[in-house]
Parts: C-alpha cells; sequence; structure tokens
C-alpha cells in the first residue's frame, strides 16, 4: 500500500469514527422510539395487591403482549364503606372496559370495582367472590372485633415464623421479601381492610370473573373456595414461589384460552 493509499484509508476511518456517534444516537432514538410505540399499543391490566402491600408482590409474574398497571391504596376515609372506597379506586382507572387482576384482599376490592364499572375480564387469585367463601371463623371477628383494637403490626413483627406458614413462604428472599412488606404495612389500613373482609356481605359475582386458587392456601382454605383454576401446592402468596406457573394460567385467562 502506497503512501497516499495509506493517507486515504486513515482519513476513511476518520470519517466513519467521526460519523459514529451520531449514528449511535440515531439507533437510540429509532430504538426508544420503537419502544415507546410498542408500550403504548400493549393492553392495560390492573393489579390490585392484598392486605396493605403494593406491587412488589407482582413482581415475578410475566404477561407479554400486557402493561401492567397497580392500583395504589388509598387512605380509607372514616366510616367509609367497602363500595366508596372501591369507587375512589376507579379514579386510577384510565381505560373503558379494564382487566382486573385481585389478589387476597385485591380480589374483593376487584370485585368491589367490577360491581360498580363495566369490565372486560376479572381474575382473581387467592381470593374470595363472596362473603359464602370467606372462613366462618373469619366471620366471629363480626361479633368479636378484637381485630379493631389488635396490634396487628406489633405481632406480625413478633410472629414472622407464623406469616411465613400462614403464608406458605420458605426461600431466603421470599422472607426478605415479606418482612419488607410487613415493615411497611399501614396499621390503620391493615385494621380497617381486615375489618371489611370479615363484614363483607357480597353474593354478587361479575359474569366475567375467573378465580384461582392454590390448594394450600391457608387464609382463604381451599374447602370453601369454587375456583376456576386450581394450582396444586399452591399457597396464599403462589403469585411470588409459583410465579411461572400462575402466570403461564394468568396469560391464557388475558387471550381468552381455556387452561385445559
Amino acid at each position: 500500500m502506497t503512501e497516499i493509499q495509506s493517507d486515504a484509508v486513515l482519513e476513511s476511518v476518520k470519517a466513519e469514527l467521526a460519523q459514529a456517534p451520531e449514528q449511535v444516537v440515531e439507533e437510540i432514538v429509532r430504538q426508544t422510539e420503537a419502544t415507546d410505540q410498542l408500550e403504548k399499543s400493549l393492553k392495560d391490566v390492573y393489579f390490585v395487591s392484598g392486605l396493605g402491600t403494593d406491587e412488589r408482590v407482582f413482581r415475578l409474574l410475566k404477561c407479554e403482549g400486557y402493561r401492567p398497571v397497580h392500583i395504589q391504596w388509598q387512605q380509607p376515609e372514616r366510616g367509609e364503606t367497602i363500595q366508596d372506597y372501591a369507587k375512589r379506586l376507579t379514579d386510577q382507572i384510565q381505560c373503558d372496559r379494564p382487566i382486573l387482576v385481585g389478589l387476597s384482599f385485591g380480589g374483593i376490592m376487584a370485585v368491589e370495582i367490577a360491581k360498580q364499572i363495566e369490565t372486560e375480564k376479572v381474575i382473581l387469585i387467592s381470593s374470595t367472590k363472596t362473603c359464602a367463601e370467606v372462613p366462618f371463623y373469619f366471620k366471629l371477628f363480626r361479633w368479636f372485633p378484637i381485630h379493631r383494637v389488635f396490634p396487628f403490626k406489633s405481632m406480625l413483627w413478633a410472629g414472622y415464623w407464623l406469616a411465613y406458614w400462614f403464608f406458605s413462604i420458605n426461600t431466603v428472599d421470599e422472607r426478605q421479601m415479606l418482612k419488607a412488606i410487613l415493615l411497611d404495612i399501614d396499621p390503620q389500613f391493615l385494621k380497617w381492610s381486615f375489618h371489611k373482609v370479615v363484614t363483607w356481605k357480597n353474593d354478587e359475582i361479575p359474569e366475567n370473573l375467573q378465580h384461582i386458587h392454590g390448594t394450600s392456601d391457608r387464609i382463604f382454605l381451599m374447602r370453601f373456595i369454587k375456583a376456576d383454576y386450581i394450582l396444586e401446592k399452591g399457597g396464599h402468596l403462589m403469585v411470588m414461589n409459583h410465579a411461572a406457573e400462575v402466570s403461564t394460567l394468568l396469560e391464557k385467562l388475558l387471550i381468552g384460552q381455556d387452561s385445559t
């Protein structure tokens, strides 16, 4: 290669290097725009978590083709009914005929929301559809409302191992997650929501409701539940420790496929 040719190649490389940053920026912009378009095309699914918990309990779930939107708990107003509270939560729903996925107490709230607005689907996980599915021993608190003064949060802190058993938690990561959730629970909200569970008198089931339940649920026992889909050995927080199975079933229900 002659000196002239070498200089030409060097200049060509320099020219390409000078253009590279702009090309990289253009590629990043293109990818960002494509991601934004994809996100806009995804259908929203509104998740409602359990007693005082948040979206962390759903972190391992996957629902391809859908965008999870997490309903945030609000502080209950004095004397507020569960129906009025559900009405307030609907302010967070930004689409017509939403898809609702409710876990535990969130399932109860999803039912109450569905009684007030039109929904496309309501999917309950580890929850209850009517007061008939609430265990009888919960209902004893209607007549003996010690939960109104019981220091729930203090007892939960003192009884981690009991909480692990109730929620069927086994691994270190799951225990750490549950501890973090218990730490963040608002004790007043916990008392309010528990009271709403034990005094719930609903007997109306939305027509488009599907119910997923685990055979090892120690909160809402399987013997009281009429579920559409049953996961063997699934506990109350099976969205965490049976996330793959729940995700597979959830995706089938979202697109309208029968799991059988």
